[in-house]
């Protein structure tokens, strides 16, 4: 089987490296110079544990190529996939869907047979119908099957969430001549590889797939902002939060999972996905007030853990060095997309703090996104060198495994504010800390 993958991001790599791992010829299609120059240098421009090995060996193959020819590339091809961005529309929290149009009009334009085009881009109700009314009216004289394919990738653990997935949604247009046969046909061809180890396939309509995204995506978010309330109140009865997180996560109703608190979520998706849901919510008449609110607590709790480091320091920072581990939103990730550190950082700046910091991926991304001013440290040690405050906004192992006592000498303070919990309150406070974390004694 041959695809074309419109778009080589996040989603585009990662799902074009994968379906290349299954067996089918891909080509994905990237406009960018530098990213297209990095890919046929053997380069990944992001990065994303495993993934480096995966496009090499597949590349080596000759089962994955990368161009900026769209022509080309569907060359033969069975099927289109669409993955490009889909940003925040500015002004009404809507996700932008220029691109989606654009590339779904090109894909018509370029195509001599008739088609799947597969939208893998994470988009509200009534895209896909939009996509196949495109399509249909561009090309008039060729019949295109439409679907929906969203991602449920996490990074940092992107290739094992393809590779075997807790599900795969696809919503088929199904108000063609066949009845979408030919398109649950070749996909269910494509994704042969976890039918064999039986992975869930969840077939259903346009408008459903799309919507699951969003609201797995928002329930999600709901979870991680509960417990950043549950964490709260913790500290003002006493209780324990991973102790309460336990208890919760034991329940089978529940599950463990996205019950670690921490300075409020961030990343490509959450934040973009809840406000697009709201959007679709409002607009249908049919308010999701309980997203609503979690969009509104979660920005207001990044500000609120500022406020809390400046406390911890004697309620001023001026002239004061503050040591930062971590920028990225999460661990084993360089994206720095609505990263809790950049309103935290943005906001300590202003209040007159000397910000050197640390994170082993995101750097590069962080350097247009901070403050003018801000030190980039080549280690953890070095970010915390002569600070008054250290402060832990991601949870890369490589800061738990940090001495303390190496690094209550490097410091000239002795304040701790580790928003992720990292550490042992008991033993940084024996090394002499004056440790703060998030929902614990």
């Amino acid at each position: 089987m041959r695809i074309a993958m419109v778009g080589g991001g996040y989603v585009g790599l990662v799902s074009g490296a994968c379906f290349a791992e299954f067996g089918a010829d891909v080509a994905i299609v990237e406009r960018d110079p530098k990213k297209l120059a990095a890919l046929h240098d053997g380069r990944i421009p992001i990065y994303e544990p495993g993934l480096d090995a995966l496009v090499s060996s597949n590349v080596a193959a000759g089962r994955l190529t990368f161009g900026d020819d769209l022509g080309a590339a569907m060359e033969n091809a069975d099927a289109v996939f669409i993955a490009v961005g889909t940003p925040t529309r500015r002004g009404d929290g809507h996700a932008d869907l220029t691109y989606v149009y654009a590339a779904a009009e090109e894909i018509a334009r370029a195509a001599r047979t008739d088609l799947l085009v597969v939208t893998k881009s994470t988009v509200p109700v009534g895209t896909g119908r939009e996509v196949a009314r495109i399509l249909r009216q561009t090309r008039p004289d060729l019949t295109f099957d439409v679907a929906s394919n969203p991602e449920f990738l996490r990074e940092g653990n992107a290739i094992d969430d393809f590779m075997r997935p807790d599900r795969v949604i696809v919503g088929i247009d199904r108000s063609g001549p066949d009845g979408g046969s030919r398109a649950q046909s070749l996909i269910e061809q494509l994704y042969r590889p976890l039918t064999a180890i039986q992975a869930p396939i969840v077939l259903t309509d346009l408008e459903t797939a799309e919507l699951t995204k969003y609201a797995a995506n928002a329930f999600l978010a709901m979870k991680v902002t509960f417990i950043n309330e549950m964490a709260d109140l913790c500290e003002k009865v006493g209780g324990n939060i991973h102790d309460v997180a336990r208890g919760m996560g034991l329940d089978q109703r529940i599950g463990s999972r996205f019950l670690s608190p921490g300075p409020g979520y961030g990343g490509s998706c959450f934040p973009k996905d809840t406000r697009a849901l709201t959007a679709i919510a409002q607009d249908a008449g049919a308010p999701t007030q309980l997203v609503e609110a979690t969009v509104a607590i979660n920005e207001a709790r990044k500000t609120g853990m500022a406020e809390r480091i400046i406390t911890q320091a004697g309620g001023s920072l001026v002239g004061k060095t503050v040591g930062i581990l971590g920028l990225t939103f999460k661990p084993d990730t360089d994206d720095m997309r609505e990263a809790a550190s950049l309103p935290i950082l943005a906001r300590l700046h202003d209040a007159g703090a000397i910000l050197q910091v640390f994170d082993p991926e995101g750097m590069a991304a962080a350097r247009s996104l901070l403050p003018d001013g801000v030190r980039y440290c080549e280690d953890a040690l070095s970010a915390a060198q002569d600070a008054d405050v250290v402060v832990v906004l991601t949870e890369w192992n490589m800061f738990r495994a940090l001495d303390p006592l190496r690094l209550r000498d490097a410091m000239r303070g002795n304040a701790i504010a580790d928003l992720r919990n990292i550490w042992s309150p008991d033993l940084m406070r024996e090394a002499g800390f004056n440790y703060q974390s998030i929902g614990r004694p």
